[in-house]
């Protein structure tokens, strides 16, 4: 059987508008298809590079593929099962700038680029005073794209209608807010002079934007007879439910620019994105990321096992009702709907989504997610929120790296991973033991923000939970906590 390629699948070739950070499942089958949807039906004329964020990734993959992957839309629409399979070709060139920076920083140059779109995790957003303008590429996203944005200035002297559109989709609060002031720290950092600063502040529109679609990705056992159905090899197949939402606060410049919603996608662009960001981060990535940890120890694999499971369910709903939109200030009857469209969306028979891939970076998911929840609860009801505590306490036990005696592969930084090998490697199952494990989890600032020992009760109560966990098994801690605080 044949890769895909141009061989196979003959590609438009458009000029390159578009620069992304990112190559992962979601962009691909989020931002790269709405442009891929907008060309195709004559709004956009325009494709997208590639650059890849980190070290390792699918550069090579897609070079390989000539940019070309299937995206396979799954999910029930009008009460019925639709299942759509569609070639992307809206990606122009993948760019690794680990191996050629050079060329990576030649995009700078090329005049048609205006739009930078991102999704580089939760933790991509950061700044880090170790990075430097210099023959080493910076660790971080913002200091990648400080980079680019000087050679920029410098190329097109100053030229204010060379500025970018950049348009994050991470899912971090006030997304553009935070990249652009990093920019504005690294600019500072590398004592660039005043005039690229000004350029930055007024050649340049930072847009928050909010993303919402599920995207398990590489369907896995089932690739083979889905490739058998296509009639060729395709390493990147990637499946999403049809279900999308992508909200940008932003004015009628960019939305006559970037006319998604001319051609009937559920893009909105608007004045004020707090409430649904609200109403989506801790609805349902929050409760993805509450769900991830209990579910997986439970040995559950998928979403869709996991909502069907009893005892999820009822966690889930008790989390939700109880615990999360009573410190949500929108209207309880949209609130009750929205949860009810989002369990139904994890319901979908059609998505494969594994627990595991929702569990990458979890400690940053837990920190934006769930712990500004947790939060607002102990601020309006004075008192700790048992389900939420319970999920945290999960992912710390989660983060033992062990499924009963299975091992379990845990994707996050890299120092997270060894200060949490040391701290199980100095468990020996006491209560003392597990205070000490909670607290100093509890007390890494960079990771939470503040020291959440300071929290009343929140360590006292963690480390009970632990040793339920660690003594009784999951399930056993489980139905204790979904058992109390029935009149919450």
């Amino acid at each position: 059987m044949k890769q895909l390629s141009e061989k196979l699948v003959q590609k438009q070739n458009y000029p390159e508008r578009v620069l992304q950070f990112g190559e992962g499942n979601f962009m691909r089958a989020f931002v790269d298809w709405q442009i891929d949807k907008l060309n195709k039906a004559g709004f956009f004329n325009g494709s997208v590079v590639i650059v890849q964020p980190i070290e390792h990734g699918l550069t090579d993959r897609l070079n390989q593929q000539d940019n070309l992957y299937t995206l396979i839309l799954e999910g029930v629409k009008n009460g019925e099962p639709v299942r759509e399979k569609q070639v992307i070709d809206s990606i122009s060139r993948s760019i690794n700038p680990y191996v050629d920076k050079a060329q990576y920083l030649a995009l700078a140059k090329q005049p048609d680029l205006k739009f930078i779109f991102s999704n580089t995790t939760e933790a991509g957003i950061a700044f880090d005073p170790q990075d430097q303008l210099s023959d080493r590429l910076a660790k971080t996203f913002p200091g990648k794209l400080t980079a680019f944005l000087y050679q920029r200035y410098l190329h097109f002297n100053g030229d204010d209608t060379k500025g970018m559109y950049i348009i994050p989709c991470e899912l971090i609060d006030r997304n553009a807010d935070k990249l652009k002031a990093c920019v504005l720290q690294y600019i500072q950092l590398w004592q660039l002079e005043e005039a690229f600063k000004e350029w930055i502040e007024t050649a340049n529109q930072f847009y928050c934007s909010l993303v919402d679609r599920i995207v398990p990705g590489y369907p896995g056992d089932q690739a083979n007879i889905i490739e058998k159905e296509l009639g060729y090899r395709d390493q990147l197949l990637t499946v999403a439910e049809h279900y999308h939402l992508w909200v940008i606060e932003a004015d009628r410049h960019l939305q006559e620019r970037l006319p998604v919603d001319q051609i009937g996608l559920n893009t909105l662009f608007v004045s004020d994105l707090n409430p649904y960001r609200t109403r989506k981060v801790h609805i349902l990535n929050g409760t993805h990321t509450a769900m991830t940890p209990v579910a997986y120890l439970l040995g559950l694999e998928t979403v869709e096992q996991a909502i069907c499971d009893r005892r999820v369910e009822r966690y889930l709903k008790l989390l939700i009702s109880q615990e999360v939109t009573p410190t949500l200030p929108i209207e309880r009857s949209e609130l009750e709907a929205y949860t009810e469209s989002v369990l139904e969306r994890f319901k979908n028979p059609y998505i494969n989504h594994q627990l595991m891939s929702i569990s990458l970076n979890g400690i940053a998911k837990f920190a934006t997610r769930n712990l500004p929840v947790l939060k607002q609860y102990i601020k309006q009801k004075h008192r700790l929120p048992k389900k939420l505590v319970f999920a945290f306490t999960s992912l710390i036990y989660f983060y033992r790296g062990k499924r009963a005696e299975e091992k379990i592969s845990i994707k996050d930084d890299q120092a997270i991973l060894a200060c949490f090998r040391e701290l199980w490697n100095n468990f020996d199952g006491s209560e003392e033991a597990a205070s000490v494990l909670v607290s100093q989890v509890l007390q890494q600032e960079k990771w939470w923000g503040e020291d959440l020992t300071q929290m009343n009760g929140l360590t006292e109560m963690m480390a009970e939970m632990l040793i339920d966990i660690d003594q009784n098994g999951l399930e056993a801690a489980l139905l204790s906590v979904i058992g109390a605080d029935t009149n919450a």
